[in-house]
């Protein structure tokens, strides 16, 4: 049985709720603690509880410095392959990029050994952050080879990187990935918005183009996304023990 202060906990998170869903909009300040003591006639430990909950839940979110905002909302993403584009729009937001860096550089070993690459070979880098409505969800960092790809960077990088790939006879067919928990580094952290050292989800993912059988690495791809902004859900099938 629920304690008295978990009752009022769960009441008072309710009340925001309803106080975001009646006066607010994604992006939009929530008022401050003491105004919100004062307004709903609790303490400030559950009204920092309720928040909690709520940032949790990705309704909120907590920047520092500034404070708790609405959330631009939490898309959630099942584990296929398909471009940043595409799964946003599946899941009914709109996506938008911002180039950081589109240019050729010395290709770390990392890069190397997943693109094939020999020892002292350049790559082109592209590094983006990547939005839905408007708010920054991922930071991508994608390394391409140059010889397969000549005039990769006079594309227009804002839109899908995949339909660019495809456009030069390199449509990717299938991908390797892994995805891992971080913290946000001060980088990652400026361009997410978000505080230095919050959770976030790093995904890395090596893309493959070519006919059947005929494997050629085109991608290597490290993507940090906001964990209060995303999330990753999978279907698993029966199997045995």
């Amino acid at each position: 049985m629920e304690s008295a202060g978990e009752l009022k906990h769960v009441r008072v998170r309710r009340l925001i709720q309803d106080l975001v869903a009646a006066d607010l909009q994604p992006g939009d300040a929530l008022m401050g603690e003491r105004q919100l003591e004062d307004k709903f006639g609790v303490s400030r430990i559950t009204i920092r509880r309720a928040i909690s909950d709520l940032v949790q839940d990705g309704a909120l979110v907590r920047i520092k410095g500034k404070g708790t905002f609405v959330s631009h909302g939490l898309v959630q993403s099942t584990l296929h392959l398909a471009s940043f584009n595409e799964d946003m729009r599946a899941a009914g937001f709109t996506p938008s990029t911002r180039v950081i860096t589109a240019t050729t550089a010395a290709a770390p070993p990392t890069v190397r050994q997943h693109l094939g690459l020999p020892a002292g070979a350049t790559a082109y880098k592209v590094q983006r952050v990547r939005m839905a409505n408007g708010a920054p969800v991922s930071v991508d960092e994608s390394w391409l080879p140059p010889r397969l790809l000549p005039d990769l960077l006079a594309a227009d990088l804002t839109g899908s990187l995949y339909r660019c790939l495809a456009a030069t006879g390199n449509a990717v067919q299938h991908a390797e990935q892994t995805v891992e928990a971080a913290a946000a580094s001060a980088e990652t952290a400026g361009f997410l918005d978000i505080e230095v050292g919050a959770p976030v989800l790093l995904f890395k993912r090596r893309s493959f183009a070519g006919a059947a059988g005929q494997d050629v690495p085109i991608e290597y791809t490290v993507s940090t996304y906001r964990s209060d902004r995303y999330q990753v859900s999978m279907r698993l099938g029966a199997g045995t023990a």
